[in-house]
């Protein structure tokens, strides 16, 4: 049977009475009340309730699982907490030790409160009159090996001072307690609680409440990577070593002082300012051609990609692919003329910088590190050495070569286009 248009209109009207009737009992949201109130670190779980899918993949990052709560998940330990193959191994650095290896504290399991990292290493945190601290011991993943830690002055480095800030959401360091036990979607969206506060009825006040990276300026978004991509010390709060105050969508300066060798940072970095330890990509960028050009951290890395699995390190592209989507290798000159095209960060991302084992982390300069490097400064490593087959050749050889076989690939590129 067929309804009548004023049935339907009828229908109509009666449903729109009975859904408004439905909404009286919810009271309305003073949209001027929640913006009023300081911003505050609600965590991540909020945010999947109307990001879900965003969140999933988050959830196959790294930076999901910065440090774990120990009590919560037990599995979040990777390695046995084995006191008699702990000191095994590190008696075999007992002459660099700065203290007899029968002194090093080994936490027993039930001490750890959470862990720190999982890919590389993994370091734990165990609580000494109230406050946190790195135990003085470190496993590392790749090569399934102990190693020591600040074993002499670990109880007087207070985690939060050191690198909370970066491992953990809305670290208070005056009531020593924090938001987040990761590093979640507010470390890059800036705090959420006016976005989570608002309904969606009020959309434009609700996107103006939170940080979306892909809308800056493309210098304040790496700056966003760069708060924990980097080494250096806090303008703010004099001997922490991270941004305090710093959120997403700030310039980076302000709160923090990059380290430099220059300024006396041997320990991270080399002579010609080149990373040498871990978490300073960033400033390693800085340094690059894609900084000037504008190509960013995003520009290769994602941090959430719907659908797809990340690889190792959350590139768009496997290995070299990534660098191939930009840069297509038409003339086979210089270098290029002996190496294959597949390899680009063989020479352009050397393994030089080291998270738990030295060459396990690539570095970010994009540049091709020539033996001339470091036959200037024998400190500073090159790209041909990080390579199997050239490890023991000499520098000043290669060298020689490299510049004979520049010059033909040029010569025979300009004959071919004459």
């Amino acid at each position: 049977m067929k309804t009548s248009g004023w049935v339907k209109l009828a229908l109509t009207v009666f449903l729109a009475a009975a859904l408004v009737g439905c909404g009286r009992g919810k009271p309305e949201i003073d949209v001027k009340e929640v913006l009023s109130k300081p911003k505050a670190f609600v965590g991540s779980d909020q945010c999947k309730l109307c990001h879900l899918e965003h969140y999933d993949s988050w959830r196959t990052t790294l930076h999901s699982r910065t440090i774990q709560d120990v009590a919560e998940n037990r599995d979040a330990v990777i390695a046995n907490i084995d006191p008699e193959v702990i000191r095994r191994d590190l008696k075999k650095q007992e002459k660099n030790l700065k203290v007899p290896l029968e002194e090093i504290y080994i936490p027993k399991l039930e001490e750890i409160k959470y862990t720190i990292g999982i890919q590389w290493k993994q370091q734990y945190l165990v609580e000494k009159n109230g406050t946190l601290y790195i135990a003085p011991l470190q496993y590392n993943t790749w090569d399934d090996t102990w190693v020591s830690y600040h074993e002499d002055d670990w109880d007087q480095r207070p985690w939060a001072e050191k690198c909370g800030g970066c491992h953990v959401m809305g670290l208070d360091l005056e009531k020593n307690t924090f938001a987040e036990a990761r590093v979640g979607c507010e470390a890059c969206h800036g705090p959420g609680s006016h976005h989570a506060a608002l309904p969606k009825t009020a959309l434009f006040d609700k996107r103006l409440t939170i940080v979306n990276p892909s809308k800056l300026s493309t210098g304040i978004r790496t700056q966003i990577c760069g708060s924990c991509h980097s080494r250096g010390e806090s303008t703010k709060v004099k001997g922490v070593a991270w941004p305090v105050e710093h959120v997403a969508g700030q310039a980076l300066g302000p709160y923090y002082k990059l380290s430099s060798y220059a300024d006396g940072d041997g320990a991270y970095m080399y002579p010609n300012e080149l990373a040498k330890g871990h978490h300073m990509q960033f400033m390693d960028w800085q340094k690059s051609l894609h900084a000037r050009e504008g190509v960013t951290c995003t520009s290769c890395h994602y941090v959430h990609q719907l659908g797809v699995a990340p690889p190792q390190f959350q590139t768009k592209g496997s290995g070299s692919q990534q660098c191939l989507i930009c840069h297509q290798v038409i003339n086979p000159n210089m270098a290029h003329s002996i190496h294959s095209f597949a390899n680009c960060i063989g020479c352009h991302m050397p393994r030089i910088a080291k998270s738990a084992v030295s060459g396990d982390l690539h570095s970010h300069a994009f540049i091709a590190l020539l033996p001339k490097v470091t036959l200037a400064n024998p400190e500073n490593p090159n790209s041909c050495v990080v390579c199997h087959k050239h490890k023991d050749a000499d520098l000043a050889t290669l060298q020689q070569t490299f510049d004979g076989l520049s010059k033909k690939s040029l010569l025979g590129v300009h004959r071919t286009y004459r």
